[in-house]
């Protein structure tokens, strides 16, 4: 599945292996690694969540409404009709732009004054603001980076009950909970029974939430719309510093031209890089038979690297590829089927709108080598120590 070349991904989550798109793991579990095959697991109606804790989720109250991305089959397929508006590319433009660009030129701004910034903190304050925009969640007391900050941690421990260590991240973890609850989502709880809005929590408690769901609820979309934005706007721009001739396409380019190449960043540096389903009935992924309960894991980032799709060179950036099979220009870095990410649009907007102002800069380098921690369950990866600097080398 590799090309000949070496690959020019950041992003090396381990060899690829060629050969069978789905083959059966030592542990038992499925592996999809072809994209046709991928495909068709995400989009099978004989499929469930899998991973993203979905088995801590189900030891809650059945009277307790799972998140949106925890639900499968009609209610889930409800839920996202009734959620879509926020998501549209009408709404994205004319709700959603003037924030970006006003958020963007405050961190350019930052990086002016400073001479300095990691582009980690710039990506993540993009992020919060508009996700925060989205979801209604704008009556928050100071520090709402922070907390997110402690509930996401660069390293995540166990949680449980037969060690110190558990212990302590049981206690850390609930303790983030009520952080977010107290500081972020009651206030917004409260102001949205006031007043309604065209918002998120205002959807929500129109559906009869309480104000546990419409926690869990924020969190999910923090989960799926900050933090792997940052990761997102992280990887490109180190692509752009890495590559003059990239970045020069990018700063010449009118704005479609732009978020195609940044989709195409995304194909080869998906964010999330493992996706997973459980059967719940038998079916066929490629020329293999999966028994109901089976665990079928996604590979993403060697899917999108199919060459039967994505044709010579899939290691390799080459912004305006036509991909076969009806595939987007982003792959499946974003999901497909019942649970495809409903802002993959705003996503790649924001990070246009800050990448493209912070380029303009006048003399903007990179400074030092980015530093690459992953998350194993997800495939995921986060980066940190990019510095920006417009300060001559000294």
């Amino acid at each position: 599945m590799g090309d000949s070349r070496e690959s020019v991904r950041k992003v090396e989550r381990g060899p690829a292996r060629p050969g069978c798109p789905v083959r059966r793991g030592t542990d038992g579990t499925w592996e999809v690694r072809g994209y046709a095959a991928a495909r068709e697991v995400l989009r099978g109606a004989e499929t469930v969540q899998a991973g993203l804790g979905v088995e801590t989720v189900e030891k809650m109250p059945s009277r307790i409404r799972r998140p949106v991305l925890y639900q499968d089959g009609p209610g889930h397929r409800e839920q996202r009709r009734q959620t879509a508006r926020f998501f549209t590319p009408r709404r994205v433009d004319e709700h959603y732009r003037d924030l970006m660009t006003r958020v963007a030129e405050e961190q350019v701004a930052t990086v002016r004054a400073a001479g300095t910034a990691q582009l980690s903190e710039l990506s993540f304050t993009m992020a919060i603001e508009v996700v925060s925009d989205i979801l209604g969640l704008t009556h928050s007391r100071p520090g709402l980076k922070s907390r997110l900050e402690r509930f996401f941690p660069e390293e995540f421990g166990q949680p449980g009950l037969t060690s110190l260590r558990g212990l302590y991240w049981l206690v850390r973890q609930n303790a983030n909970w009520l952080r977010i609850h107290l500081a972020d989502v009651r206030p917004a709880i409260r102001a949205h029974r006031r007043r309604e809005r065209d918002d998120l929590i205002s959807h929500l408690l129109a559906e009869g939430c309480s104000d546990a769901e419409i926690l869990g609820e924020c969190l999910t979309y923090a989960a799926a719309g900050m933090v792997t934005t940052r990761e997102f706007i992280c990887v490109a721009a180190w692509h752009l510093f890495d590559d003059p001739r990239l970045l020069e396409r990018y700063r010449a380019a009118e704005e479609p031209e732009r978020l195609e190449l940044l989709r195409e960043i995304l194909r080869l540096e998906p964010v999330v890089g493992r996706l997973s389903r459980r059967a719940t009935a038998p079916m066929r992924v490629g020329e293999s038979s999966v028994a109901p309960g089976e665990l079928i894991t996604v590979f993403v980032d060697e899917a999108n690297a199919d060459p039967d799709v994505v044709g010579r060179a899939p290691g390799h950036l080459r912004p305006g590829r036509v991909l076969a099979q009806g595939a987007g220009t982003a792959g499946l870095a974003f999901g497909d089927g019942a649970h495809r990410c409903p802002g993959a649009g705003v996503a790649v907007l924001e990070a246009d709108v800050l990448l493209s102002r912070l380029f303009a800069l006048d003399g903007l380098r990179m400074t030092g080598r980015p530093r690459i921690s992953f998350k194993d369950e997800i495939g995921g990866y986060e980066i940190r120590n990019l510095t920006v600097t417009t300060a001559a080398p000294g």
